[in-house]
């Protein structure tokens, strides 16, 4: 619903902008889905994750020889009981880093574990999200924008050239009025910002000035709308983008978890992995109960007049710093719980 703001609406039908815009963004969806298969399963020997895969095993083998160092170490430290549990490593880097050309090991994992996040966040939304409560939510936040952008030439002009400007801006709304009924059904917000419409269209009812201006609105304001709302289709997108670069850099972490240290790169590559994946369900949460909130509440109310500005910032701005935060500290306790359960496992093998 991006492009519902865009003051393109006198040039082609608001029905076709709705439908070109969910149509957009399901292509979105689609070419990240194919980035992923091409980039993880397809040909793999030639692009740009075979290449990052054979610098993977050039870090393998090249740590490999401080691990023969510690492990010889051990040896004579601990006699077996130490290094044995060591060899398991060598053995899960020869096998996470075969590649058949097809996917290896680790790809196949990488794309099967960004498969079930997106599985997860699929329930997440739709369980939510029954009602299109994030989709109304955002509509009523922009339908006076979309709105005003027909009313506001009007508004420079007198006497019948207004009504008659009125009249044509009022046949054009009642077209996106109609498109919102056929997706949502008859909510009280657009009953209520229809009769604001009709108002000003026959000048009849009580409409102040505060609120004529309100739907007026301005350029400015319809600028930074447009900004906030593009700002966090942004945010979704580098999600995506960033879960599709740590998975790239998989085989670089793997290969360097032959290194005697304690907190294998590998476990760090999956940590962060895993952080976006929390990051991601955590903005669709926010974003669908605070988009609850707001239907739920003003928005079956005819008779209030909300100013949902702040959502639009809270969506643009505050969800995406919250949902990182969150991460951040999921990422952390994930990362111990890892580094504790290799601990545990290497003293009881």
């Amino acid at each position: 619903m991006q492009l519902a703001i865009q003051l393109i609406f006198a040039q082609v039908g608001i029905d076709q902008i709705i439908d070109n815009g969910a149509a957009t963004s399901q292509s979105i969806a689609d070419g990240w889905d194919k980035q992923w298969l091409d980039l993880l399963q397809n040909n793999t020997s030639n692009n740009l994750y075979g290449a990052l895969t054979n610098l993977g095993i050039f870090f393998a083998v090249g740590t490999l020889l401080f691990f023969m160092i510690q492990f010889l170490k051990d040896l004579i430290s601990y006699e077996y009981t130490r290094p044995i549990s060591a060899l398991i490593w060598p053995f899960i880097v020869v096998v996470l880093l075969s590649n058949s050309g097809n996917g290896s090991i680790l790809s196949n994992l990488t794309l099967g574990v960004r498969n079930f996040l997106n599985t997860v966040n699929q329930q997440v939304v739709v369980s939510a999200d029954a009602d299109k409560m994030y989709q109304q939510a955002l509509n009523m936040s922009v339908a006076e924008e979309v709105a005003g952008s027909f009313l506001r030439p009007c508004q420079s002009l007198t006497g019948e050239q207004q009504s008659q400007c009125f009249v044509k801006a009022a046949e054009k709304v009642n077209v996106l009025w109609q498109k919102y009924r056929d997706i949502y059904g008859n909510k009280s917000w657009i009953i209520r910002l229809q009769t604001k419409v009709d108002n000003i269209r026959y000048g009849t009812g009580i409409v102040s000035e505060t609120s004529f201006n309100s739907l007026l609105g301005s350029t400015v304001q319809t600028s930074i709308k447009n900004f906030l709302v593009s700002l966090q289709y942004a945010f979704q997108n580098l999600i995506e983008a960033t879960m599709l670069l740590i998975a790239a850099l998989g085989p670089i972490a793997v290969g360097g978890s032959l290194l005697p240290v304690a907190g294998k790169p590998i476990f760090a590559w999956l940590t962060g992995f895993l952080s976006i994946g929390i990051a991601k369900i955590s903005f669709n949460i926010i974003a669908v109960l605070t988009a609850a909130v707001i239907v739920n509440g003003p928005g079956q109310n005819a008779n209030v007049d909300p100013d949902l500005m702040w959502f639009i910032i809270f969506l643009g701005v505050l969800a995406p710093i919250l949902s990182l935060l969150v991460a951040a500290a999921g990422g952390f306790a994930v990362f111990s719980a890892i580094s504790s359960t290799a601990s545990l496992v290497k003293e009881r093998i």
